[in-house]
């Protein structure tokens, strides 16, 4: 047994290190195919830390208020009030991408979704979901190479994308498929 230790040692040393390099995540107690190790602005200014909804689905849409596709908020409120205490965590990123179709600032956002839709999920601050200026967020979300499980584009309003409790990528829901659709209601109960 020396003997074999012997000769596996100078072996062992370098692939350790190179683990070590190329996965330093994994050696810090996170996930590198996780989005709990984001963050993001509120709406309100606040930073939330992703990391606080360990244990919890995450649902995570890109919205719009002047959009074919706005009465979805209506929809995704419902989900929240109805799933918020089996740990569904509803999270909305505002986003002028398509079309122009979300003009407004934070405040204006705010006041819109809470005035029409009765909105209490978190809302994130204006970001962008394509393009050069993608938020960090939408870039883990439609990035193999990050998020560790496909790549996607952002094609529309209300695209929906499902995170299990460990923060990992699921699924990604087209925009057109309604927030209480088999689909996701299956995703949701799913255990």
């Amino acid at each position: 047994m020396h003997l074999i230790l012997h000769f596996l040692k100078p072996c062992l040393i370098p692939l350790l290190m190179f683990r070590f390099l190329i996965f330093p995540a994994l050696f810090k107690g996170q996930n590198p195919t996780s989005i709990h190790r984001f963050s993001a602005t509120s709406l309100e200014g606040k930073t939330v830390n992703f990391i606080d909804f360990s244990g919890k689905k995450i649902l995570i849409v890109n919205t719009a208020s002047k959009c074919g596709l706005t009465p979805q908020y209506k929809q995704l409120q419902a989900l929240y009030d109805q799933y918020k205490d089996k740990g569904l965590v509803i999270i909305g990123f505002p986003s002028n991408d398509f079309a122009h179709q979300e003009p407004g600032n934070n405040e204006e956002i705010q006041q819109f979704c809470e005035r029409n839709f009765g909105v209490t999920f978190l809302m994130m601050d204006k970001v962008h979901v394509k393009g050069d200026s993608i938020h960090p967020v939408y870039a883990w979300l439609t990035q193999k190479s990050q998020n560790g499980v496909m790549n996607s584009r952002v094609n529309w309003n209300f695209q929906k994308y499902l995170l299990n409790e460990k923060g990992e990528l699921v699924d990604v829901v087209s925009p057109a498929r309604k927030p209480d659709c088999r689909r996701i209601m299956r995703w949701i109960k799913r255990s």
